[in-house]
């Protein structure tokens, strides 16, 4: 176990807040918290804890102030813009950089002002988290891509559309990566066939950014990325800062979606008049300490290296592939292959054969402390694909669903991977595993059938000894 602990020893800036934190298990013992939750949040860095704990000595409200704090604070605000400007490889020539609430609120904004014409067409695929589906249903014609039968992306259904639609499809939305399977998409090759047919990309990169470097590229480039959004609570920064980047000319016309201070220029009671970009699109006061803690993680990943972020990760995922592949009873959807863990994310989701996936996460949380996520992660249509569930099937779920039953909804349990993670994590993980699938469990637990979720009457939290307000 040393020897494995050593090879994933993490250099000092992987150093993340909470790491040690011992958590309550079921029958009073307590264990190292084993966060295997990655591609939900991440926790912070502990640099990111201490830039945030200096700058709030001079945290001030940014722009038109003209006391030190103030400036101060307006300096570091679009120093971190630049920053993220940089981290992307925007053209400063032609994109801008917003900041928002997290990736959701960004492919909002985007739907939101994207210049849209009547008939239309959105083409996402079937893998698209919802935050990059059910905005778009709102403004266009949204045209699905298939998925193969393993979960990736069907490259020749995402070339028969976008010539089906040539003309009407203006915008291809998919995601860098996926939350549910860690499949990496080309978005690049996919940018060059988007441009071709006479349509604009987004890539909505909130699982893709932690991991791997991006690159939007000038726009003269072929496979120039038109618009990525990602968040900070993925990047080891959760202080609820979102980003946009995309092409100026989107948003220098027409109105802004959220009006208010600091997005005018001179406002009477017959009208307004909306200042330049960034400020027209960020009214009101924004969360300068979530853009500055962004700022200081991206400097984090830029200092430890994508080489070492990659081969950290990659290690992790091939390990935890291998151990689930020798447990009988575990099924793993995806790419299963330890050899291709260097083409992935470490973001496994799977099942134990015979035992409910929200039971499954309640024994690993409960006896093992090891946080897992269950579920379709917000990609119903996504997960109910590679589950092979059949679209009776699925009526009868949603029927349930709506009767407010979730005892039998589709899913699986997630194990996601990270900066935080060792192979320590992998092997605790792992043994879990093999308990559950031995059926070595408490017999106690019970389901909650309108939060389809697994508790135990013998496990007291005591939330409130834990922390207080």
């Amino acid at each position: 176990m040393q020897a494995r602990e050593a090879s994933a020893t993490a250099p000092r800036l992987l150093e993340v807040v909470g790491a040690q934190v011992r958590v309550p298990l079921l029958g009073g013992r307590t264990a190292r918290y084993v966060n295997c939750d990655s591609a939900a949040s991440t926790p912070a860095f502990a640099c990111v804890r201490d830039t945030v704990d200096d700058f709030l000595n001079w945290y001030s409200n940014v722009h038109r102030g003209v006391g030190y704090k103030s400036r101060l604070s307006s300096w570091a605000f679009e120093g971190a813009r630049d920053r993220v400007a940089r981290f992307v490889g925007a053209d400063p020539a032609g994109a801008v950089v917003l900041f928002c609430r997290n990736t959701t609120e960004a492919i909002n904004k985007l739907a939101h002002r994207y210049p849209f014409r009547r008939g239309d067409v959105v083409l996402t695929s079937l893998m698209e988290h919802h935050s990059n589906e059910l905005p778009w249903r709102r403004v266009a014609e949204v045209v699905h891509v298939a998925v193969l039968p393993d979960g990736r992306v069907d490259e020749e259904d995402l070339e028969r559309k976008l010539a089906a639609f040539r003309g009407r499809v203006r915008l291809l939305a998919v995601t860098g990566a996926s939350n549910v399977t860690g499949y990496i998409n080309p978005v690049h090759d996919w940018a060059r066939m988007a441009h071709v047919a006479g349509a604009e990309i987004a890539v909505d990169a909130a699982q893709l950014a932690p991991h791997r470097p991006i690159d939007m590229r000038p726009e003269g480039d072929p496979e120039h990325l038109d618009y990525v959004s990602f968040s900070a609570h993925k990047m080891y920064a959760p202080f609820g800062v979102g980003v946009l980047v995309g092409s100026r000319g989107t948003f220098e016309t027409g109105d802004p979606d959220i009006v208010g201070g600091g997005a005018v220029d001179i406002v009477s009671l017959e009208s307004a008049y909306w200042t330049d970009l960034p400020d027209r699109e960020e009214a009101g006061t924004p969360d300068i300490v979530g853009v500055v803690a962004l700022a200081r993680a991206i400097r984090a990943l830029g200092e430890i290296g994508w080489e070492e972020i990659i081969r950290h990760e990659t290690e992790l995922t091939a390990a935890a592939l291998e151990r689930l592949a020798s447990i009988p009873g575990i099924t793993v959807y995806g790419d299963a292959d330890p050899a291709n863990a260097g083409s992935r994310l470490g973001v496994i989701p799977f099942n134990v054969t015979g035992v409910p996936h929200a039971l499954t996460a309640a024994v690993l949380s409960f006896e093992w402390g090891v946080g897992t996520r269950n579920g379709c992660f917000c990609a119903h249509p996504y997960v109910k694909t590679i589950l092979r569930v059949s679209e009776e099937e699925g009526r009868a779920v949603e029927k349930c669903i709506l009767a407010r039953d979730r005892s039998a909804i589709p899913g699986t349990v997630r194990a996601s991977f990270g900066l935080c993670n060792s192979l320590e994590d992998v092997d605790r993980l792992a043994e879990a595993l093999e308990a559950v699938s031995r059926g070595s469990f408490d017999p106690g637990y019970v389901l909650d059938t309108e939060r389809g979720e697994y508790t135990h009457p013998g496990f007291s939290h005591d939330f409130a000894r834990r922390f207080s307000f």
